[in-house]
């Protein structure tokens, strides 16, 4: 599979903001799973949010508890782009962070947290949260 490639990375002082974007070239326009996810050094590969979507159903999107409300993630159907809104960031949430793609649509959207459900990964962005 084509990998996905992610961008907008960077430094940003705690309670900030950052927008990741991942094009996900490599996903059908009829159906698609896009998820993100951060690990930090030394630390697991964490589920940050996912989002899927099938052209005749519709789509749905999936947060890990420890965002809701904070970050936000969508879709460009026109640019094949997925992005993620992260607003109040905290510290402990530096990480790389990687875009995972699939071509399959997931109904159920805890589906979209594990890692098994993607075929394709980027190299992931570095987000760096200041105290």
């Amino acid at each position: 599979q084509v990998q996905p490639v992610e961008s907008g990375g960077g430094l940003v002082q705690t309670g900030g903001s950052l927008s990741l974007s991942c094009a996900a070239s490599g996903c059908r326009t009829s159906t698609c799973a896009i998820g993100w996810f951060r690990q930090a050094p030394g630390k697991e590969q964490e589920f940050v949010a996912g989002i899927t979507w099938h052209r005749g159903i519709g789509g749905n999107t999936y947060y890990a508890d420890s965002v809701k409300g904070r970050f936000t993630i969508s879709r460009d159907s026109a640019k094949n782009t997925v992005y993620l809104q992260m607003n109040n960031l905290k510290p402990e949430e530096t990480a790389v962070y990687h875009c995972a793609q699939d071509s399959s649509y997931y109904p159920i959207t805890d589906y979209l947290s594990r890692s098994s459900s993607y075929g394709s990964w980027g190299q992931g962005t570095q987000v760096t949260v200041s105290s």
